[in-house]
């Protein structure tokens, strides 16, 4: 037997065979007669048609269906006795059987790509220092006190803090409505700084059941060539039927207040502030944590560059697609699935790179759990979440947990043996800018 091993990618392997006719001959028998003995002709029984009346009606081809089985035999036989790993169904590119002189075939197939993983430390990225200011926790009160607003049934609209139940229907500028333009029943909370100034002007003094008009003017700028631009105005006419008033009821920053929202857990104002201070900090250190990942990924992938099993990343890539068409589904968006496959291509092979790459640097740096620390973990996961400790075992699979702690551990170890530089977030945002334009 000969046979000649071709490297096609990282991934990707050919392997030539050639035998001579005497190695294959009784295998191929073999498989000839299992495929004969289904042949039934007249006057004799089935499977027991003599071989030269068979060759006669049929010719070689009974020999060459079993010369692609007697090639599959041949090729498993063969990665099993040099340890070879395929991963995906091998795929016979090309077979020639001469029948007493030789069996020539290639045949395709994919392996876990061979990584000398490098250059992961030692890299220097760049994250936006978040500085805590008053005026961002005066922000976060003023949505905590606008989330907790209460509305009161009222019959005049007084100033800003209303929210208006209306009735809109578009009119020339006479009033007059416009035929086939349908009335739309929408709430106008004046309160908002989004709201026309000319809508909260003719609302004020008005009562349940008014109406009143308003316009406004669009304007667009139309390019007619690359050294021209035509400004275009169009004016749009609405009258306005007032159906509902309810005044608005912004509670005020209390001790009482605080005890009410946080269920007697914080108690006075300053509390209340340094809570949110507290929580504000800890989830800009989860978002700067969960940006360092993505940029040493992005990184570590682009020093260690290699072609990914094109099997892996056509599987991973199409439970993405399925997710989003799912998501798009659920929110009733039209959904292609050609486009969506093309956007998130680059993603797949960049994750399944990243799998394979994070695997050799935990065996690089011999990273491993242990049953302790895997208890240890569920033990914390049930003090936080008041869950008992068995069902918290139930629910997660042991291997799951320990591919959990082990990527831990892994960028622990990365977020140590890497230059993690804090810039202002101004400066942070205009590099990225640019970068993006860059590329």
């Amino acid at each position: 037997m000969e046979y000649y091993l071709h490297q096609i990618s990282d991934s990707l392997k050919e392997i030539e065979f050639k035998l001579s006719y005497d190695e294959i001959k009784d295998e191929l028998n073999k498989e000839v007669k299992k495929l004969t003995q289904k042949i039934q002709i007249d006057g004799f029984r089935k499977g027991k048609v003599p071989q030269h009346i068979i060759k006669k009606m049929f010719g070689d081809a009974f020999e060459i269906e079993a010369s692609e089985k007697v090639a599959n035999n041949y090729f498993w036989n063969f990665v099993d006795s040099e340890n070879i790993r395929v991963i995906d169904k091998p795929v016979l590119k090309d077979i020639n059987l001469k029948i007493g002189e030789e069996l020539k075939f290639k045949i395709q197939f994919e392996t876990l790509p061979l990584i000398e993983v490098k250059d992961y430390t030692d890299i220097e990225i760049e994250i936006p220092d978040y500085q805590i200011t008053d005026k961002e926790i005066e922000q976060e009160i003023n949505e905590i006190l606008f989330a907790n607003r209460e509305f009161i049934d009222a019959e005049e609209v007084i100033d800003n803090n209303y929210l208006l139940d209306v009735e809109v229907t578009r009119t020339d500028e006479n009033g007059n409505p416009i035929e086939n333009t349908k009335t739309e029943k929408l709430s106008i909370d004046l309160s908002k700084d989004s709201v026309h100034p000319e809508i909260l002007e003719k609302a004020k003094n008005k009562n349940v059941g008014d109406t009143f008009s308003f316009h406004f003017i669009e304007e667009t700028n139309k390019e007619e060539n690359q050294e021209e631009q035509n400004s275009r105005k169009e004016e749009y006419y609405y009258l306005i039927k007032i159906n509902g008033i309810k005044k608005i009821i912004t509670p005020e920053l209390t001790d009482e207040f605080v005890s009410k929202i946080t269920k007697e857990k914080i108690k006075t104002v300053d509390e209340f502030k340094k809570d949110l201070t507290e929580k504000l900090k800890n989830y800009y250190e989860s978002r700067n944590e969960e940006l360092t990942k993505i940029k040493l990924i992005s990184e570590i992938v682009k020093r260690n560059d290699f072609t990914p099993p094109k099997s892996f990343v056509d599987k991973l890539l199409q439970d993405y697609v399925d997710e989003e068409e799912q998501y798009f589904k659920r929110n009733r968006i039209s959904f292609d699935r050609n486009e969506a496959a093309q956007r998130l291509s680059k993603r797949a092979e960049n994750d399944i790179k990243w799998l394979l790459i994070q695997d050799e640097i935990i065996k690089k740096e011999n990273i491993t759990v242990t049953d302790e620390e895997i208890d240890n973990e569920i033990k914390l996961e049930s003090e936080k979440s008041g869950l008992p400790i068995d069902n918290i075992k139930q629910y997660y699979s042991s291997s799951k947990r320990k591919e959990k702690i082990l990527e831990k551990k892994l960028f622990d170890l990365l977020f140590e043996k890497n230059k993690i530089k804090k810039v202002s977030p101004e400066t942070y945002f205009k590099r990225e800018e640019k970068n993006e334009k860059q590329d």
